[in-house]
C-alpha cells in the first residue's frame, strides 16, 4: 500500500484548498442535496459484493444494533476528505486505514480469505460511492454535462488513491466506470449479509419515542425508498426489488423534488457543518443551484 502524503508535499495555499477545491466537480456533487440519497445508495450498491459486505457483518457488529454512528461516521469522512484541508483530509485516511490494516477473515460463501484492506475491495468500494453520488445527482437535476461527470470520475481517483487503491487500476472517466460495474456483475450477489444490510438501511433500529413521536422514521423512510429505487435495475433484481413500485421516471421525479424541498431550507441546514466550513475558509461561494 502506498504511503501517505504529508504536510510537506504541499504549500499553505494547497492545504487550505484541499484535494479537490472550489472549483471542482467534486465540491458540486458533494455539497448538493442529493448526496445523501447516494450516499444510501452506494451502501446498498456495496453490500452487493460477498467479501466486502462480509467484513461490514464481522466487524461492524455495532452496526446490526444501532447503524446510526457509522452511517454519520461515514459522511463525516467523505465530507472530511471533500471540503476539509489536506491535513484534515490526510489525517482521517489515517484513522480509517489504521482500522482496515488489523481486519481480515475469510467469506463463507465464495471461500475467500480476505484483509478489509486488500485494493480490490477498497476499490469497489470507491466505484460505488462515485457511481452512486453521480448518478443521483444527475438524475435530481444538478447541471452536470458529459464531460463534468467525466471530471468528477477522474478527481475522485485521487480519493481512492489515498485509502489504498492504486492509481492505475480505478477509473478515470464515465465510460470506464461502467466498464468496471459490467466486468464486477458476475461475481455480485445478495447474500445474508446484504439482505441485512438493505434491512437496517430500509428499516433501521429507533427508539419508541423517536418512532412515533417524530417524522423520523417517515422521513428517512423517503431517502431509502428514494435510494433503492434510484439503484440500476441489474441490483435490483440481485436484491429481487422492483424499486417499491416507482418506475425510473417517477424515481427521477421523486428525488428533484426531494432536491428542490431541501434547497428551500436554511442554507446551513441544508448539508453539514464540515461542509460549510470549507466553504468559509477559501471563501467560496455556494455551489448548489
Amino acid at each position: 500500500m502506498t504511503a501517505l502524503p504529508s504536510p510537506a508535499d504541499w504549500a499553505p495555499d494547497e492545504d487550505r484548498l484541499g484535494f479537490f477545491g472550489p472549483g471542482s466537480v467534486t465540491w458540486r456533487v458533494h455539497a448538493d442535496p442529493s448526496f445523501s440519497v447516494g450516499g444510501l445508495r452506494a451502501l446498498l450498491l456495496q453490500a452487493l459484493h460477498p467479501v466486502a459486505v462480509d467484513g461490514v457483518a464481522r466487524f461492524s457488529g455495532a452496526f446490526r444494533d444501532d447503524p446510526w454512528p457509522r452511517l454519520i461516521r461515514t459522511a463525516t469522512y467523505v465530507d472530511t476528505l471533500t471540503f476539509g484541508t489536506r491535513t484534515e483530509a490526510v489525517r482521517a485516511v489515517a484513522r480509517v486505514r489504521g482500522i482496515h490494516r488489523r481486519l481480515g477473515a475469510v467469506e463463507e460463501t465464495t471461500g475467500r480469505e480476505y484483509r478489509v484492506d486488500d485494493p480490490d475491495l477498497l476499490l469497489w468500494v470507491h466505484c460505488c460511492e462515485v457511481d452512486s453520488l453521480l448518478a443521483v445527482a444527475r438524475r435530481a437535476g444538478v447541471p452536470l454535462t458529459d464531460d463534468d461527470a467525466d471530471r468528477y470520475v477522474a478527481e475522485q481517483v485521487t480519493a481512492a488513491e489515498l485509502v489504498g487503491v492504486p492509481r492505475a487500476d480505478v477509473p478515470a472517466s464515465a465510460a470506464e466506470l461502467a466498464a468496471y460495474f459490467e466486468r464486477m456483475r458476475p461475481s455480485l450477489a445478495a447474500t445474508a449479509a446484504a439482505r441485512n444490510v438493505y434491512r437496517l438501511i430500509v428499516l433501521p433500529p429507533m427508539p419508541t419515542w423517536v418512532r412515533f413521536l417524530t417524522p423520523a422514521q417517515p422521513a428517512w423512510g423517503g431517502l431509502a425508498t428514494l435510494a433503492v429505487a434510484l439503484l440500476p435495475q441489474w441490483a435490483r433484481r440481485l436484491y429481487s426489488l422492483p424499486g417499491f413500485g416507482l418506475t425510473d421516471a417517477a424515481a427521477t421525479a421523486a428525488v428533484r423534488a426531494f432536491r428542490q424541498a431541501v434547497l428551500r431550507l436554511p442554507l446551513r441546514a441544508q448539508r453539514s457543518p464540515i461542509v460549510w466550513a470549507g466553504f468559509d475558509r477559501v471563501g467560496a461561494e455556494r455551489l448548489i443551484a
